[in-house]
């Protein structure tokens, strides 16, 4: 596991989205075959997407040769409803670059047979060779996706029921109200994550902190579910220094001077 310690939200973002460039340019050298990019949603990617979009339009990456897969999805929003994962994506993020539309895949939480719908989703990721890249955030109880505290660490995509806590966090895009959320949501399980080539995971703010602390230093575990990262070969975890502040101060020096080298995100591209 790598941690890449940044100072704040703005340079965590331009670090993940000039590494996500990387690694885009690095496979368009092979035209024969697509970058799989797996994405999440939420307030954590916001500004790593702006920064990519900026990318784009500066002729840094292109994203003609990309396929991605979203994370999750709410079980029975509208796809127009500007709380669904369509909406976000497709408003902060694929309306302002080149990728294709037939190259993005989210799931539909409103298929008439959910079950078949995760399975499907399973499969076209398999029969395209697996994730290549899979971006993800986390809550403050350490979920990835949907995956929330108790979850198989083997999962798969499936059906998830939502817990109190994570409905209430994410009330704040309901206008507050917790009856606005929707109670069920389809996710990619951890085991999905898992088998993706590489995972990065971004962690920003001091409500992450404990999080971060026990993805990094606790022990492996179905309670906090990024902490299944420790057993993936190419896993980095990119930091802001509040979401820093329950690591141990050996932890913190360990990766910051071990990184040091790669902190400066323009280096990525050079």
């Amino acid at each position: 596991m790598r941690l890449i310690v940044q100072e704040d939200y703005q340079s965590l973002s331009e670090w993940i989205a000039y590494y996500v460039a990387s690694r885009i340019k690095k496979a368009s050298l092979s035209l024969s075959q697509p970058f799989i990019l797996g994405l999440p949603t939420g307030s954590s990617p916001f500004g790593m997407y702006q920064c990519l979009i900026e990318l784009y339009k500066k002729g840094i990456v292109s994203f003609e040769n990309v396929i991605t897969f979203n994370m999750d999805e709410y079980v029975g929003l509208p796809e127009n409803h500007s709380q669904s994962y369509h909406y976000f994506m497709w408003n902060n993020f694929f309306d302002h670059i080149n990728i294709k539309a037939e190259n993005v895949n989210i799931l539909n939480g409103n298929a008439k047979d959910l079950d078949a719908e995760c399975e499907r989703f399973e499969t076209k990721i398999k029969t395209l060779g697996g994730i290549d890249l899979f971006l993800g955030g986390i809550g403050p109880d350490g979920h990835i996706a949907f995956n929330e505290p108790g979850s198989s660490l083997t999962s798969r995509t499936r059906v998830k029921t939502l817990t109190t806590d994570t409905i209430i966090a994410n009330s704040r895009f309901f206008n507050s109200d917790i009856n606005q959320v929707p109670q069920t949501a389809l996710t990619v399980g951890v085991g999905t994550i898992m088998d993706a080539k590489e995972v990065l995971i971004m962690v920003n703010g001091h409500n992450k902190a404990r999080a971060l602390a026990q993805g990094i230093e606790g022990p492996v575990s179905q309670m906090w579910t990024i902490s299944a990262l420790q057993m993936h070969p190419n896993s980095i975890i990119v930091c802001d220094e509040l979401a820093c502040n329950e690591l141990k101060v050996g932890t913190y020096r360990y990766f910051k001077d071990i990184e040091k080298k790669n902190l400066d995100y323009k280096t990525l591209l050079s």
